[in-house]
């Protein structure tokens, strides 16, 4: 049976005496507040029932759990029961805008979603990673900032401190990890400028 791999070698793996970088026994076990994991906590309750289990058109009662635990939340925006909000006090979405069906706003920073943009589903919004230049890999809370009537299209990925000009359009499946300027199309990985989006 061909498995039609090319017959190149494995590399060679690191002698087992190799000094060890990075350090996971030496990572905080705790990185947040007390008071934060209490907050985290009952909003992981609210978001998995309350939130997660509410009828598919009712927009006014999530954006109003979303607001009780500190969203700042614009007119007829809209947030679908499938959307999964870390938390809701780093969230900032304008007017007329929509988290799509699977949308994952891992907002470990802010996350601002400027009016009449549209993310769609299975986006996956990143505001939080590692510095791995040191052993102990301290957690980095990183902002998002996409602008207003921008569309990102399905399964993108944005990753920690990027920034989406307005009017933009990020491709299905793009991977962002740099910024992107204002009235552009967006994709690929990494995400590159393709083309003005108004000719």
């Amino acid at each position: 049976m061909s498995t039609n791999l090319p017959d190149t070698p494995l590399p060679a793996a690191p002698p087992a005496d190799a000094p060890l970088f990075q350090r996971t026994d030496q990572s905080a076990l705790y990185p947040y507040t007390r008071r934060e994991y209490a907050r985290r906590l009952a909003w992981e309750l609210v978001r998995a029932t309350l939130f997660r289990w509410s009828p598919r058109r009712a927009y006014g009662w999530r954006l109003w759990l979303l607001r009780v635990f500190g969203a700042r939340i614009g007119p007829n925006a809209g947030v679908r029961p499938t959307t999964r909000v870390f938390y809701p006090w780093l969230l900032t979405l304008g007017q007329r805008s929509i988290l799509g069906d699977g949308v994952d706003v891992y907002n470990l920073g802010p996350v601002e979603i400027g009016e009449h943009t549209v993310v769609s589903q299975g986006t996956y919004i990143c505001g939080g990673t590692h510095d791995y230049t040191r052993p102990d890999l301290p957690l980095v809370r990183a902002g998002v900032r996409i602008g207003r009537g921008v569309w990102i299209a399905a399964q993108a990925f944005i990753g920690p401190g990027v920034c989406i000009g307005d009017n933009s359009v990020i491709g299905a499946r793009a991977v962002v990890v740099g910024d992107i300027p204002p009235g552009v199309v967006a994709a690929g990985n990494p995400a590159r400028v393709i083309k003005p989006r108004i000719p």
